[in-house]
């Protein structure tokens, strides 16, 4: 496993590979767990190698405070992806990718960006949207890997490629959860014992929402949804929507030929997590 941190050094160790050879890009900020591993064997075995990307990028983060208390673990991060025979890993420092102007570009996403997250954290998909097209620019992978739990993101990347006409294709992966439910993040490891006890209710709540929804429209669930939560005082609901998968547009009446998913994130004391179920 080769490990580079300038730009210059991976994009040479990348021209020098036999041509046609696929490459398969899991961007990452780091703090890995079994989620994300689960990315990297689902690319080591559509691809001849897999890159990975470790970057804890600051212009997505609408709160300073996350951006400081975000884990970083590189020494336990290199181990993870030594074990599952990971090709080339990229480290970049944020002067190294931004060079002296640490800010967004401007994205237009057809709208997938005023929904859910983007109500709630103001830049944060402007900041998405600039590092992954940088980072699919230096590493020109062939096929790119995106867990289900941060679903709009993975639609506004989506969007990002189809409107700047880039090559890469985007996998989505399933949802990697612990074993009580709770999807994996690497937040996780910062919940107290008391709220990670707790924090499994996330998912089952969404799991009987989603079986209202067979039976009951949309708004009478998301008041149940709401009405659950007001009796566990350990988490704080920040919202609960019901959006069409395409265009995340809350819904109004159910059609049949749509799919849809439910949305949520809540506040564990001060740690905010989010989830996402297929109706």
């Amino acid at each position: 496993m080769l490990v580079f941190a300038k730009i210059k050094s991976i994009q040479q160790k990348i021209k020098s590979l036999p041509k046609g050879t696929s490459i398969g890009f899991v961007p990452t900020m780091g703090a890995l767990h079994q989620g994300h591993i689960s990315l990297v064997e689902k690319a080591k075995k559509e691809n001849d190698i897999v890159v990975v990307s470790i970057f804890v990028n600051p212009t997505q983060f609408d709160r300073e405070e996350d951006l400081v208390n975000y884990p970083k673990t590189i020494d336990s991060d290199l181990s993870l992806l030594k074990a599952v025979f990971c090709d080339l890993v990229f480290t970049p420092t944020a002067e190294e990718i931004y060079a002296n102007n640490i800010q967004s570009a401007n994205f237009n996403f057809d709208g997938l960006e005023h929904q859910m997250e983007g109500k709630f954290r103001q830049g944060h998909f402007d900041g998405v949207g600039t590092i992954v097209k940088r980072l699919f620019e230096i590493v020109t992978p062939t096929k790119a890997y995106f867990g289900e739990k941060d679903y709009q993101q993975l639609q506004i990347i989506r969007k990002m490629v189809h409107k700047s006409q880039l090559s890469v294709k985007i996998i989505p992966c399933d949802i990697f959860r612990e074993t009580d439910g709770l999807a994996m993040s690497s937040r996780n490891t910062r919940l107290t014992n008391e709220h990670r006890n707790v924090a499994p209710f996330i998912y089952k709540t969404l799991k009987q929402a989603k079986i209202k929804f067979g039976t009951e429209n949309a708004l009478e669930v998301i008041k149940w949804v709401e009405n659950e939560f007001k009796k566990e005082p350990l988490l704080e609901l920040e919202y609960f929507e019901i959006a069409d998968e395409e265009t995340l547009l809350p819904i109004k009446t159910k059609n049949e030929k749509q799919k849809y998913r439910a949305f949520i994130a809540v506040f564990a004391g001060n740690i905010r997590l989010i989830d996402n179920i297929s109706l």
